[in-house]
């Protein structure tokens, strides 16, 4: 779950990371569909014609500022430096909220893991400090202070104020690296109100600063050293981020990602305000962040099957455990990058796993010849695997490097991944008749699951002509101006059937706790009246029957009671949409509804209080007499107070559900909604401060 957001009326300007979003968001009216119905009434009369002028009417010559300029070579601009990160931070960043205050440090902490991948560094540290600078210290060779020889400055003051500029341009500093365009610390630089470099290397330690990508200060020697390494500290420019926050869960996630992707390198991070620190390093790599994302789904063989290969320069290595869960999650990195889209590695170890575990059961006489071949996606059901390619010249797909295009690495990845699973299958034969006979098992579900689909679809409940009678439609047939509420319990759904705008929107009242996903197979959740309801109204189909435009709603808001039964049933019905309907949430239609805890009643006038603190600062500023109502559940409220506290656009709060890490997210909610439940205790003990505001 993502921000929380509290809608505004439209006199309230309020600051938003900018995003891709519809044209409708831009205007405060077009979001409310009552507020575009009378827009689109306005103020004249109805019948009211507008009044054109006659011909003989001279009309009022145009001004001469609205003719079109000429464009001449003295218009050209040329921005200098680093003015266009200045000016653009969000071609260069993603953006100026959260996720950027991320991207600056990730920025700095991949020169770090370059040089750790180039075997000159053992250990990072990253600091938090109280007044929001950052510091990211590591023991590598220290960056280069010698003269350049075409610039005639710094080795260091170059790369810190000019793009595409860096060691990352040839093989003969950096074998691989993530950090490829020669942009990321010039970036920080640049977006920072104040940044130092400390470098020791050659006995010496070397000081220089900057501001706002221009140095304030020469490089000088300022002491003496045994050690060698560089020390960063920057502090981001309020100026572009407004007000600093820094994401530490997803910060933390990171780090621990990148100390398993660098077996035996030693990550810290320190987070001073809070008084934490955390610290990172896993000698087994990726066999140990396998084994423990599959500790959580029942693993099906004891141990992490392990490939490692080299050809052409390229090295390849992979971890993967099939477990008794019916969901697959392989994820891919390139480079310590993680390539969400996947690619060229993702494709070659499909492929190879298909046709290698097809050829060694009839081999063996595992499949017999009336079996028919087994399909990558019965084979990939309730794997766990990491594949992580380290390569010389990547080529990623633009800037976001979200996709490896590398053809040779297709065939490299699918040898290497063929040549190892042999052998590993000649020394344990059990594993592979396991992995073997559930694919097989799998197949016969899917074959079942296809004509539960097939029947149902013949009786009428899922064809999306046929809505589920619970459902209170809307009358408004415009998709992008509707909205769905899921809500629990029957009292609370009666509410809101009387307390909602008719116009635009719809109610799904749930009976009951939904079917945990998580630990059932498409046949039983098919076969889950609230389930089959949700999806039937929802009009989209599941996964690979999926269709994006035949969603009937442009928000479906998920709106349950503010207690711990609220949250359980609102993780349940997140975790279906996240297995089998990841776009929507990809997409930007999934939102979770903030009803408030308490009613406060003073004289004439009521407020509404959403969390302890704000109820505590009210009091702390109100000393009369007032009453406080704490609200027990939705089905506690009436239709227009439930109206006016969680459905009306002008004063409710939402909550976006975004995906911001594939795999961190698989994590929660494998940990939530899993069998482990001592594992899950702990999760939520450890997270239950911070669980208004839990990233997924």
């Amino acid at each position: 779950m993502a921000e929380k957001r509290r809608e505004p009326k439209a006199q309230e300007p309020q600051a938003q990371e900018p995003q891709a979003q519809d044209p409708r968001a831009q205007d405060p009216q077009a979001q409310d569909p009552q507020a575009q119905e009378l827009k689109a009434k306005g103020p004249k009369a109805k019948g009211s014609k507008t009044r054109q002028p006659k011909a003989q009417e001279p009309q009022a010559e145009q001004p001469k500022a609205q003719q079109p300029q000429a464009y001449e070579a003295d218009q050209i601009s040329v921005l200098e430096g680093l003015e266009p990160v200045r000016l653009r931070p969000g071609m260069y960043i993603g953006s100026t909220g959260q996720s950027g205050l991320m991207h600056l440090i990730e920025e700095i902490v991949d020169n770090s893991i370059d040089e750790a991948l180039s075997g000159f560094c053992t250990e990072i540290k990253v600091t938090v400090h109280a007044d929001n600078r950052v510091t990211v210290t590591d023991n590598g060779r220290g960056m280069p202070v010698g003269i350049h020889k075409e610039s005639g400055i710094p080795a260091l003051e170059l790369v810190l104020t000019t793009l595409h500029s860096g060691g990352k341009f040839n093989n003969t500093s950096y074998h691989v690296s993530g950090g490829l365009h020669g942009v990321g610390v010039s970036v920080v630089n640049a977006l920072s109100e104040h940044m130092a470099v400390e470098v020791h290397r050659d006995r010496k330690i070397y000081h220089q600063e900057f501001s706002r990508g221009v140095k304030t200060t020469e490089l000088e020697v300022v002491g003496t050293t045994d050690h060698t390494g560089t020390v960063t500290t920057f502090l981001p420019d309020h100026e572009v981020f407004g007000e600093i926050h820094y994401n530490f869960p997803q910060l933390s996630h990171r780090l621990r990602e990148l100390s398993y992707l660098n077996g035996g390198l030693k990550i810290v991070l320190e987070n001073e305000a809070a008084g934490v620190t955390r610290e990172f390093q896993h000698e087994g790599g990726i066999r140990s962040f396998v084994a423990e994302l599959a500790g959580k789904r029942e693993p099906l063989h004891p141990n992490p099957i392990y490939v490692k290969g080299a050809d052409q320069g390229i090295e390849i290595e992979i971890a993967m455990q099939f477990t008794k869960s019916y969901d697959e999650a392989i994820y891919t990195f390139a480079n310590n990058i993680n390539t969400v889209d996947g690619g060229a590695h993702l494709v070659g170890f499909k492929a190879s796993l298909t046709k290698f575990l097809n050829d060694y059961g009839r081999e063996k006489k595992i499949l017999t010849k009336t079996d028919p071949n087994l399909r990558g996606e019965d084979i990939r059901e309730g794997i766990v695997a990491i594949i992580s390619v380290k390569i010389p010249n990547p080529e990623f797909e633009g800037q976001t490097k979200t996709k490896l295009g590398n053809p040779e690495v297709q065939s490299i990845t699918g040898d290497i991944l063929t040549e190892q699973l042999n052998l590993a299958f000649q020394k344990d034969p059990k594993v592979a008749r396991l992995i073997i006979e559930k694919s097989v098992a799998s197949g016969r579900a899917r074959m079942a699951a296809s004509k539960a689909r097939t029947m149902a679809r013949r009786k009428g409940p899922l064809a999306s002509t046929s809505l589920p009678g619970k459902l209170a439609d809307c009358s408004n047939r415009d998709p992008k101006s509707c909205e769905m509420f899921i809500v629990e319990g029957d009292s609370a759904g009666g509410s809101a059937k009387q307390g909602r705008n008719r116009d635009f929107q719809a109610i799904l009242p749930l009976r009951g706790k939904v079917l945990n996903v998580e630990k059932a197979r498409l046949a039983k959740l098919l076969d889950n009246a609230e389930i089959k309801a949700m999806i039937t109204a929802i009009g989209t189909g599941i996964r690979d029957e999926f269709t994006l435009d035949r969603l009937r709603y442009d928000r479906l808001i998920i709106m349950a009671d503010a207690d711990v039964d609220g949250a359980h049933i609102c993780t349940l019905i997140l975790t279906f949409f996240y297995r089998y309907l990841p776009r929507l949430i990809e997409q930007g239609h999934i939102y979770i509804a903030k009803p408030p805890l308490y009613q406060v009643k003073m004289g004439k006038s009521t407020r509404y209080m959403y969390n302890d603190e704000e109820l505590e600062a009210f009091r702390k500023e109100n000393a009369g007499n007032y009453s406080v109502k704490r609200f027990k559940g939705l089905g506690e409220m009436n239709p227009q107070e439930l109206w006016e506290t969680t459905m009306d656009p002008e004063k409710r709060v939402l909550k976006k559900v975004e995906i911001r890490d594939q795999l961190e997210a698989d994590e929660i909610f494998a940990t939530l909604m899993g069998d482990d439940v001592a594992l899950r205790r702990d999760f939520i003990m450890e997270n239950s401060d911070k669980i208004t505001s839990l990233d997924i």
